[in-house]
């Protein structure tokens, strides 16, 4: 194990699946240039390491690439593109929704289409609603696409190398904040199965799921609940395309409680399904209804108070898990 930021994860993970594999290549961007000047910032020093036939800094369009990336996995190459923004990822739409996540199906699944769309996600970093629209439920209702969103460094590295040589389109979100996160990671060909869930925290009164960098708000908020005698369990999904169903009514079943937290918008958002799957399979473990801790359905502010405002925080996960362990909203069994 070394010590490495979550960037820096992410840049041996690449660094690793250039060497692994000759049809691997990045593009995107500004991969190779200046843009990524910082060590802590996934393609550092890989076009310097690998060239400019494998790293590839393409034009300020993200249609083009999304249309590079299906055309060259189409041809057997395994291409890693980088879409920036998450908001942006709606101009690479066509090519992800109704190519890259088709394909295969066309063929009856006799044909692979490996490519791997990088996404940088999350709010507080003063971008602006342009630059900062967390978009993972979109993309999780797109048959034939996978969606990974990891939290820590570990978890980037090994998710980033299983998503790049996995026989399907992946959309890989990277929450930016996390980038200088510091954490242990594996070294070597280190990979994390794509569709399982992480318990992050043991618990018995209440489960909370998340995912990406709300995951740590939720651990802060646990600490915080512990102090008041109240055992939160929390579930980091990791992936939400596959969903790992069997971990989150698992834990449902042994606490009876559950709230979902993230940092989208909560109209319609991903914690509305983890609701739903929990209403329809797990109904009768449960002790209270299940809240969701999510953003207001307001575009993301610039402004830093306004945007401090916008994201969920552990006073809200507090609030949210002391409502369902109230008596007085316990549902009758």
């Amino acid at each position: 194990m070394v010590k490495l930021s979550t960037g820096q994860a992410l840049q041996s993970a690449l660094d690793m699946a250039l060497s692994l594999d000759e049809t691997v290549f990045i593009a995107g961007e500004g991969v190779g240039t200046s843009i990524h000047l910082d060590p802590n910032l996934p393609t550092h020093g890989l076009l310097e390491k690998y060239g400019p036939k494998r790293v590839k800094d393409t034009p300020v369009s993200e249609a083009a690439i999304a249309g590079l990336a299906v055309g060259a996995s189409a041809m057997g190459l395994r291409p890693v593109v980088e879409i920036m923004f998450f908001p942006f990822i709606t101009l690479a739409s066509d090519m992800l929704v109704n190519h890259a996540a088709k394909l295969r199906y066309m063929s009856g699944g006799k044909n692979a289409f490996p490519l791997t769309v990088r996404v940088k996600a999350g709010v507080n970093f003063g971008a602006g609603c342009q630059h900062s629209h967390n978009l993972e439920a979109w993309i999780a209702h797109i048959p034939g696409l996978k969606l990974v969103f990891p939290s820590n460094p570990l978890d980037a590295k090994g998710l980033l190398l299983s998503s790049i040589f996995d026989p399907n389109p992946v959309v890989f979100v990277e929450e930016m904040l996390l980038y200088w996160m510091p954490g242990e990671v594996a070294e070597g060909d280190f990979r994390v199965p794509i569709g399982k869930a992480s318990v992050v925290r043991a618990g018995k009164d209440c489960t909370l799921v998340s995912y990406g960098g709300a995951v740590h708000t939720a651990l802060h908020a646990a600490e915080i609940l512990d102090t008041e005698g109240i055992s939160l369990e929390v579930i980091d999904l990791r992936t939400l395309v596959p969903l790992d169903e069997s971990c989150v009514l698992d834990s449902i079943k042994k606490t009876g409680r559950l709230i979902v937290l993230h940092d989208a918008t909560r109209f319609c958002g991903f914690g509305a399904e983890i609701a739903a799957i929990a209403s329809e399979k797990a109904f009768d473990a449960l002790k209270a209804p299940v809240m969701r801790v999510a953003a207001p359905d307001i575009p993301v502010p610039v402004s830093p108070p306004q945007e401090q405002f916008y994201k969920p925080d552990s006073d809200q996960v507090t609030e949210a898990v002391r409502a369902v362990m109230d008596p007085s909203v316990q549902r009758r069994q």
